[in-house]
């Protein structure tokens, strides 16, 4: 589902976990979900929810305050029984939007750009980047 919207990236980091942005990190993306795939009884996924959903899903059983990113107004769900798809769609929607909304106007240029362009820059980031962590070796 989180593939399906409009400037998905997605990593694996922190282990095995799949991290789902909203733009490529090496423009400036900002993640919106986390999905554990380690099966060990933690939350199978964490989200954006925002200041005005948070308390709001706290309150359904299996959605509690995501590890470390609850400050941040994201919630963690313990089971994926915990909503039908039609309400995880709406939920990745929701995150998707309010993390979209607040991206940099710099990073909205560049996903504004045509897709050609715009994956160019981000290859020339990601190669800056790369470069920066060799010297610091």
């Amino acid at each position: 589902m989180a593939l399906q919207m409009p400037h998905v990236v997605e990593t694996m980091q922190w282990g095995a976990n799949l991290v789902f942005w909203v733009g490529d990190k090496a423009i400036g993306g900002k993640m919106f979900a986390l999905a554990n795939l380690d099966g060990d009884g933690r939350a199978v996924l964490s989200y954006c929810a925002g200041p005005e959903r948070y308390a709001e899903l706290l309150e359904l059983e299996g959605v509690i305050p995501a590890p470390y990113l609850a400050r941040a107004h994201w919630v963690a769900v313990e089971r994926w029984d915990v909503f039908r798809a039609a309400e995880w769609k709406s939920e990745l929607a929701a995150a998707h939007a309010l993390v979209a909304a607040k991206l940099a106007k710099r990073t909205r240029d560049v996903l504004a750009m045509p897709l050609r362009e715009q994956r160019r820059l981000i290859s020339e980031r990601k190669a800056v980047l790369a470069g920066r962590a060799v010297k610091k070796r």
